[in-house]
């Protein structure tokens, strides 16, 4: 089976532990805040921020408090996954299901970033890699 639902790399994601300090530093090299966000995890909130220049977009997000020890902790691999945009999530889960590819959630699932949210799947590679494939709706 041939994959054709690709189009093209759609944000690069790196969880922060200081959105305050982060923002700035994304700001200084010309990136701009075009959506933020809260979303609720583990039974906690963090913050979701999107910085873009011109067709670059880098997904900022600070976890919940209790999850920030282990992301202040890494020395290296801070960019924990990248998206790809598909036009139809779902038949991108179901592709990829059949295909036997390691699906880490049931279903894709919705956040309500950007406009009119979001849906999301990931698949996990080889190496322990996380790509997310992802519809703004």
């Amino acid at each position: 089976m041939k994959i054709n639902f690709i189009h093209k790399i759609q944000h690069i994601g790196i969880p922060v532990h200081n959105m305050e300090v982060s923002i700035p530093f994304y700001e200084r090299l010309g990136f701009e805040n075009v959506m933020e966000s809260p979303f609720e995890f583990d039974g906690g909130f963090g913050t979701c921020v999107m910085m873009k220049n011109h067709e670059v977009i880098v997904e900022l997000y600070q976890m919940p408090e209790k999850q920030l020890a282990e992301i202040k902790q890494r020395k290296v691999g801070h960019i924990d996954h990248f998206a790809i945009d598909v036009e139809d999530v779902d038949y991108a889960f179901e592709a990829l299901k059949k295909a036997g590819f390691d699906i880490i959630e049931k279903e894709p699932t919705f956040l309500a970033f950007w406009k009119n949210g979001t849906r999301f799947f990931n698949v996990k590679g080889p190496n322990g890699e996380i790509i997310e494939f992802n519809q703004i709706l």
